[in-house]
This record gives structure tokens, C-alpha cells and sequence, in this order.
């Protein structure tokens, strides 16, 4: 299934979460068994081999894809969660919104300095979570092989705030 039969499988949402805005609904591509399988196994294809220790999912989507991954890579699930949801000690960066700024955690022994690591998320959009994900995973000084995404908003440039990273995208979108 080529990434435009999966881009069937996305529902967009016009004015949501705000007028002017379209929402890129992943709920209809997980909820059609074979295009969640596809994209599970355009992922695994990709990272097979390459010795990966961990899957660091982001809150909440990227848990979705990343766990299902990191089962078949044989790799640890590392949660990156919002501020306050994670109950031991943990290792933050704050990224900018649209209106102020939000704190994203992980655990301080999720992983090993030194971990082989490929990062999931489903949507690549300005790049502000993404780049805050990164910055810590410096704190453990981990080795990211890639950043993954299912569908990238090219039209908002967030690759351009994660100069030196590889990044990967399933499904672009170059215009709303």
C-alpha cells in the first residue's frame, strides 16, 4: 500500500481544532486493519536490522505505532509524556505553542547513555515537540538513527527545527 493509498485512510477535519485549521485524523488509518498494518510494516522494514534498544514514543499517537514497532524490533518503549504524568523522576523540556509553552518528560533511566534509539510520532507539523524530544534525549546522550513520522505537514517547515537529524516521513502533505 503506497503512502497515497494510505493518505485515503487519514481523515481530514476542516476548522478543527480552530477555524482555519485541517486536522489530520489518523483515528480512520488505525481503525482499517490493513492500512495499520502497512504502516507498521513500512516501519519495521525500515528499522529491521539496525539494532535499535529503544522505540521513544510521543504522547500520545506516537504510543500507538511506537509500541507495535518496538514489539517486532524487539526494543523497549520509551513514553514521552505531557508535564506531571509520569511518577518518577524525570528529565523535561519545554517547547513553545501558539500561546505560551508546555513541558514534555521522560523518565531519567528509560535509557542508557549511549542507546540506539528511533523516535515515533504521527505527525510532523511545525517541529516544536519534536525539537523539545530531541533536546532531551541529549541528557542521556542517546544515538537517534532517525525520526519518524506517519504523516509530515511539509508546508510548516518543522524539519528546519531539527537541523542534523534524520527525519522520515510516511504520508506528506505539501498544502492544507
Amino acid at each position: 500500500m503506497p503512502a497515497d493509498t494510505l493518505k485515503q485512510h487519514i481523515r481530514s477535519v476542516k476548522d478543527f481544532p480552530k477555524k482555519g485549521i485541517v486536522f489530520r485524523d489518523i483515528t480512520t488509518l488505525i481503525g482499517n486493519k490493513d492500512a495499520f498494518r502497512q504502516v507498521i510494516d513500512v516501519l519495521y522494514a525500515r528499522y529491521r536490522g539496525k539494532n535499535i534498544d529503544a522505540v521513544v514514543c510521543v504522547e500520545s499517537r506516537g504510543f500507538i505505532f511506537g509500541a507495535a514497532l518496538a514489539y517486532l524490533l524487539e526494543a523497549s518503549v520509551v513514553p514521552v509524556r505531557k508535564k506531571g504524568k509520569l511518577p518518577a523522576k524525570t528529565v523535561q523540556a519545554a517547547y513553545s505553542l501558539e500561546y505560551g509553552t508546555d513541558t514534555l518528560e521522560m523518565h531519567e533511566d528509560a535509557l542508557k547513555t549511549g542507546n540506539r534509539v528511533v523516535v515515533i510520532d504521527d505527525l510532523l507539523a511545525t517541529g516544536g515537540t519534536i525539537s523539545a524530544v530531541v533536546d532531551m534525549l541529549k541528557h542521556f546522550k542517546a544515538e537517534v538513527l532517525e525520526i519518524a513520522f506517519i504523516i509530515e505537514l511539509e508546508f510548516l517547515k518543522g524539519r528546519e527545527k531539527l537541523p542534523g537529524q534524520p527525519v522520515f516521513s510516511i504520508v506528506k502533505y505539501d498544502a492544507e
